[in-house]
């Protein structure tokens, strides 16, 4: 398949599974890890494309990740450019102090913009780049919404740290029971746009200016609230050493990484897809680089964010509300 394929399918009847990633440069391997795993595990009788939102990718990384198309994949760009909103999401986070490089960067916002960009899909699944597949994305994307305006797991790190459970239900004023991640979505496109979710979330950024902990899944939490549908952990699975045969995917969430560490669980299943990428030396350079002091640096922030976390939730002041539209 060229790498300059258009993506287009053969039969135009055939219904497209749009999957969304949010990167930069940085994230460039990770997202070919997971765009390779998501190959490996379509059905070839449907068609998906990949689509991916940056903020200035290279050439470079731009032949890598087309290089993965297939048959029935896609691989496409779209650069986030200059406009009010997203004049006001790099406003935000440049004003957060003390949260380091893990929040530094507007790309976590992007997936916000979707809804907007892309009027032509009526629905859409979103992953990180530190995903893996291991079963058939078209098979999230076709699950039932009902009501619901997003579809998502329980965030397990809330229910299971009290200063993150106590946080979101006292900093939020959302109940930590129905609190999700939103490093894997479906998303109703359609209800997102109709709600003006992202007019929406930049004046609430904008009113608020708030100090929050995770900033983009508290806003989708607050501003969603019993709108979100949850799905199970067969979806949004946290890397073990066995992953039953349930497990559809694996998010290497927060800092346990198999690109920085090694011994990591579940770190085969990464290094698996990642072969199968033009990025594989560069992932293993990765690893040898991150020493002991950027090792040290990573638990650090960890504890900082449950630190943070604990100390607004003893204010138990809400932070931020929804705007009405």
């Amino acid at each position: 398949m060229s790498i300059f394929s258009t993506g287009t399918p053969l039969n135009r009847l055939v219904k497209v599974v749009p999957v969304f990633i949010t990167i930069n440069n940085d994230y460039a391997p990770y997202a070919a890890a997971a765009i390779h795993s998501l190959t490996q595990h379509s059905n070839k009788n449907r068609y998906y494309r990949v689509i991916i939102l940056h903020d200035g990718l290279s050439w470079v990384n731009r032949v890598r990740l087309r290089s993965l198309v297939t048959k029935n994949c896609a691989v496409q760009f779209k650069k986030i450019t200059n406009s009010l909103y997203l004049r006001a999401v790099i406003k935000y986070v440049s004003n957060r102090k003390g949260m380091g490089d893990f929040f530094s960067k507007a790309v976590y916002f992007y997936r916000f913009f979707i809804p907007l960009l892309f009027p032509r899909y009526e629905k859409a699944v979103y992953i990180d780049s530190d995903t893996i597949l291991r079963g058939d994305i078209g098979k999230l994307f076709d699950m039932e919404m009902d009501d619901n305006v997003v579809m998502a797991m329980i965030d397990p790190k809330v229910t299971v740290i009290e200063e993150f459970r106590d946080y979101v239900d006292f900093a939020l004023d959302v109940p930590h029971t129905e609190y999700v991640n939103d490093g894997v979505m479906l998303m109703d496109l359609r209800k997102m746009r109709k709600m003006k979710y992202l007019s929406t979330m930049v004046e609430m950024i904008q009113k608020y200016d708030a100090d929050l902990v995770a900033p983009d899944q508290d806003y989708l939490n607050v501003i969603l609230k019993g709108k979100i549908g949850h799905f199970g952990s067969e979806w949004n699975a946290e890397p073990t050493e066995e992953f039953n045969k349930e497990t559809k995917l694996v998010h290497f969430n927060l800092f346990n990484k198999p690109w920085h560490y090694k011994n990591v669980p579940g770190e085969k299943i990464f290094w698996n897809a990642a072969r199968g990428t033009g990025f594989y030396g560069d992932l293993k350079r990765q690893q040898e680089a991150f020493d002991d002091t950027k090792q040290k640096s990573d638990q650090e922030k960890v504890g900082a964010l449950i630190k943070k976390a604990g100390v607004l939730a003893k204010n138990k002041k809400i932070l931020i509300k929804k705007i009405e539209k």
